[in-house]
């Protein structure tokens, strides 16, 4: 593929847009049903990587817990993007201000966003991403977002039957992503959601085109797949044929497609407790369990390891000067820290992360095709 910059340490040109490879915008999100396999890491990379691959990145962070806000934005930032109390707890009781700037803070956070529907006096309300880099975007997300999880889930049921008000409700995070697509002209939108089956998690992947999923080769990830592949058929089966023949005609509604790209292995730190004849034993039942949990397969094939995109090794030498530069750890200079051999493992790490995003393209080009 061409376009991409060959220099990671040059960060000054970004390579010509790869419109062969995505015909149309495309969203992603990054899930899995397990904790610690450094999805939020993942999607921060992946999300300047596609950038430096000449493309419109707008990242959106859909997870309670805002690692991925955390990572994009320095404290000052994000305190004053939470400055204003969002309604969603202080229901209107804090001040619209800045301290000492008379400044209004209008809130530009998806907690801000879908405040209107939750409190049931309007619609989503439109918020302007942050730019992070020429080409680079964030929706950035609010701890208040949590508040929003009950009011999704007694909504759900209520859309079977075409409730216009519960459907409203439940495509607020597709309507919200769109609008914010539109305005920064999105080539691809990449998704961060928390790591449950909880319901702002339902209403985020039925907002996707594409499920990407970060795996460990551990129990904890196999189980998860187990659970996680099910579920997705499951809420696409009810939304596409119950929901969807229900909602009126004009009116923006995800298809929930959720097509699985594959998975991407996050590889651990090697220890004594843990040997590598251990680590290798769940790695060779992942395909397995992907083919039969996730895809459905009535006969997989243990063996078959196509659905693997890559293979992430630690880096965990560079993960603290990264997070010190707030940079990617690719984009590392001696300037951070990056000096003598570990300026030749910054040069590996973006090469791993060049090929992982190309990858990814691979494989939604190739779904497009099916």
């Amino acid at each position: 593929m061409n376009g991409y910059h060959a220099d990671p340490a040059d960060d000054s040109v970004v390579g010509d847009r790869p419109a062969e490879d995505l015909r149309n915008r495309t969203s992603i999100a990054l899930f899995d049903n397990c904790r610690g396999v450094r999805k939020t890491t993942l999607t921060y990379h992946l999300a300047h990587m596609f950038r430096r691959l000449g493309m419109t990145v707008l990242a959106v962070d859909l997870d309670p817990q805002a690692n991925l806000t955390a990572m994009c934005l320095d404290e000052t930032e994000i305190e004053e993007l939470w400055d204003n109390e969002s309604e969603l707890i202080a229901q209107g009781a804090a001040s619209s201000a800045l301290p000492g700037t008379g400044r209004v803070n209008t809130g530009q956070t998806i907690a801000d966003a879908v405040r209107p529907v939750l409190e049931g006096t309007g619609d989503v309300a439109p918020i302007e991403p942050a730019q992070l880099q020429p080409g680079l975007w964030l929706l950035a997300g609010s701890l208040d977002l949590s508040r929003f999880e009950d009011k999704l889930s007694n909504e759900w049921f209520k859309t079977f039957a075409g409730d216009i008000a519960a459907i409203r409700t439940t495509t607020a995070f597709h309507r919200v992503v769109e609008q914010a697509a539109d305005l920064v002209g999105a080539d691809i939108v990449l998704i961060d959601v928390g790591p449950n089956l909880g319901a702002i998690n339902r209403a985020a992947l039925i907002a996707a085109d594409s499920v990407l999923m970060p795996l460990a080769a551990d129990l904890f990830s196999l189980k998860g797949l187990s659970n996680l592949g099910p579920t997705l058929r499951g809420w696409r089966r009810d939304w596409q044929q119950l929901v969807l023949p229900r909602v009126r005609e004009g009116f923006s509604a995800p298809r929930a497609e959720m097509r699985p790209l594959g998975y991407v292995i996050m590889q651990p730190e090697m220890r004594l407790d843990r040997p590598l004849k251990a680590y290798e034993r769940w790695l060779q039942r992942i395909p397995w369990v992907y083919s039969a949990a996730v895809l459905g397969e009535r006969v997989p094939v243990c063996a078959d390891d196509r659905y693997r995109i890559a293979t992430l090794r630690n880096y965990r030498s560079l993960m603290p000067l990264a997070l010190d530069a707030r940079k990617p750890m690719f984009d590392l200079k001696a300037a951070d820290g990056a000096l003598g051999s570990t300026q030749k493992y910054v040069q590996t790490c973006y090469r791993e992360f060049r090929d992982l995003a190309e990858g990814v393209l691979a494989r939604v080009r190739q779904l497009g095709t099916e």
